[in-house]
């Protein structure tokens, strides 16, 4: 059997963390190994458990879930970090997404969505609603698209192909199927993507993907 998806859960709510927790205990793959209620035992936490996910809040005192997000990323631990926030995606989701997370959920769609989430950013993916993927591109579209546009020009069409799509949300099978390529074909391609355009998590290929305008035909 595979090993379980270790997770973090920072929360400043104690309670909140204590019903999430006693909801993921219930998964068999799913091992909660650590709790932070603050933005600077988040990164200690993560740093000393090195979990596979994080889930942050937004909103704990000291310092914020946004802050520590971006911190974590910059640590390159190879950790995963899912925003469950109460917020809407119209206030947090292009801060968060910058600053290097893997995923964003609202907390009143959590008891339908947080298991796909989780395994979503686990796997080195990225978990974003149609709605919030929209919402990215539409607040993109006023940025230049010449930041990438160099880099851009560096890729095949058919490394454009797989970025465009990895940057969708699809999986390396779903990818395979649309291209009618293997799923380790498109784990190739999506390797020498990154290494091309200097990147490191698919999270940052999402990101270059809206700048330079990949996904308009959303």
């Amino acid at each position: 059997m595979a090993e379980p998806i270790r997770v973090l859960l920072a929360d400043d709510h104690t309670i909140f963390r204590a019903g999430l927790r006693a909801l993921l205990e219930l998964e068999d793959r799913v091992e909660v190994v650590g709790e932070a209620a603050t933005g600077e035992e988040a990164i200690e936490q993560a740093r000393k458990l090195r979990p596979d996910v994080v889930i942050m809040d937004l909103s704990m005192p000291v310092m914020n879930g946004l802050e520590a997000t971006r911190r974590i990323a910059a640590l390159q631990l190879g950790v995963r970090i899912l925003v469950l926030t109460v917020h809407a995606e119209e206030e947090y989701l292009v801060p968060v997404v910058d600053a290097g997370a893997s995923g964003y959920l609202t907390k009143d769609s959590a008891d339908r969505d947080l298991m796909e989430a989780i395994r979503t950013v686990a796997r080195d993916e990225v978990f974003l609603p149609a709605r919030a993927t929209t919402l990215l591109l539409q607040q993109y579209r006023t940025a230049e698209e010449k930041e990438g546009g160099g880099r851009l020009r560096d890729l095949s069409s058919r490394e454009r192909e797989v970025l465009a799509l990895t940057a969708e949300g699809f999986s390396s099978s779903e990818i395979g199927e649309k291209l009618f390529i293997s799923p380790k074909t498109v784990d190739t391609y999506r390797s020498r993507i990154m290494k091309k355009l200097g990147l490191n998590h698919r999270s940052e290929l999402v990101r270059f993907a809206l700048r330079v305008g990949l996904l308009k035909h959303l």
